[in-house]
């Protein structure tokens, strides 16, 4: 940003350029750009009412604290679900910062810990299953949340994925022509049997912007990377769209706002229903297509893998 750079609403000082929005803002009315866009996002795609019952999945990171802030700023009444994951410091770590947010707000803040509750953390269920650690951490995550939802009788789960990380899959996605995941692609998923209704109210906001949010409302969060995240397609396909949307700013909106409006539609009736072919997991009650989940089957390779040790979890990673 260029050193006396005013703000496009009131002319004060900048503290932000946005080229996608060719402005910039000072601190005031960035918020309020951000409030619009989340608020945009929740009306456009019916995603919230004022009497639903909002669970936070939260990380201690800069999107899902920002989200968990966003909603109740806009008068939401949300509680949030710390995953504890066994990375190593970085969980410990991440974990305090979730904490602490609630804290200072008296938020009440679920815990589940992957180790304590279930015998096994996620560097041991990617030694022991032989797969990358994204493989079980997504399984690990997607099961306990929405069991944690289901079982508080939350009407809604509310994930911090923001405009890059929709844009990175949507990229990721089409270049593979994974044409159901493309048809499931969208800021809402409706409830179902044994399923909360899921929504994502950062769509509209950049990793960027949700990283000014917390900074100009003084909300800590974790800032490094997971450990274990190396090599993961998706950091190329965001890599790939910053250089894009640097030399043509506004690129990732309309790559991922435009599927949205023009190309889910037409997808919309290649979705296989399942909903005949679940049924109850012997062992938790989930919805599945076979007899045991895939989340149970994790918890019983995993628990009886010998753990991982704490000063190998980088290495893990790799």
């Amino acid at each position: 940003m260029k050193v006396g750079s005013k703000c496009r609403t009131c002319r004060e000082p900048a503290i932000i350029d946005l080229p996608r929005h060719n402005a910039n803002f000072c601190a005031e009315h960035f918020l309020e750009l951000c409030r619009r866009q989340v608020v945009k996002a929740i009306e456009r795609f019916d995603m919230l009412a004022p009497d639903d019952r909002v669970l936070v999945a939260v990380s201690g990171g800069k999107d899902s604290l920002a989200v968990w802030d966003l909603l109740l700023d806009l008068g939401y009444q949300a509680d949030g679900l710390y995953i504890g994951l066994g990375i190593g410091d970085y969980s410990d770590v991440s974990g305090d910062y979730a904490r602490r947010f609630a804290a200072a707000r008296g938020l009440k803040l679920i815990e589940i810990s992957l180790r304590d509750d279930f015998g096994y953390d996620i560097p041991t269920a990617a030694k022991a299953t032989r797969r990358v650690p994204c493989s079980a951490c997504g399984l690990s995550k997607r099961h306990l949340f929405d069991t944690a939802a289901i079982d508080g009788n939350y009407t809604v789960l509310v994930t911090g994925h923001n405009l890059d990380d929709e844009a990175a899959v949507l990229l990721g996605n089409t270049l593979r022509w994974e044409v159901e995941y493309l048809a499931r692609q969208l800021p809402v998923l409706p409830a179902r049997d044994g399923f909360p209704k899921k929504v994502k109210p950062l769509v509209r906001l950049t990793e960027r912007e949700t990283a000014a949010w917390c900074v100009v409302r003084g909300i800590d969060y974790l800032v490094e990377e997971c450990p274990m995240a190396a090599g993961n397609k998706h950091l190329g396909y965001k890599s790939t769209l910053n250089t894009l949307e640097a030399a043509s700013p506004g690129s990732k909106a309309a790559f991922y706002l435009n599927f949205l409006e023009r190309m889910a539609p037409v997808l919309s009736g290649v979705l296989h229903d399942e909903r005949e072919t679940l049924h109850p997991c012997v062992e938790c009650g989930s919805p599945t297509t076979g007899e045991v989940c895939a989340f149970c089957r994790l918890v019983v390779t995993a628990s009886a893998h010998a753990p991982v040790p704490v000063e190998l979890v980088g290495r893990a990673g790799r």
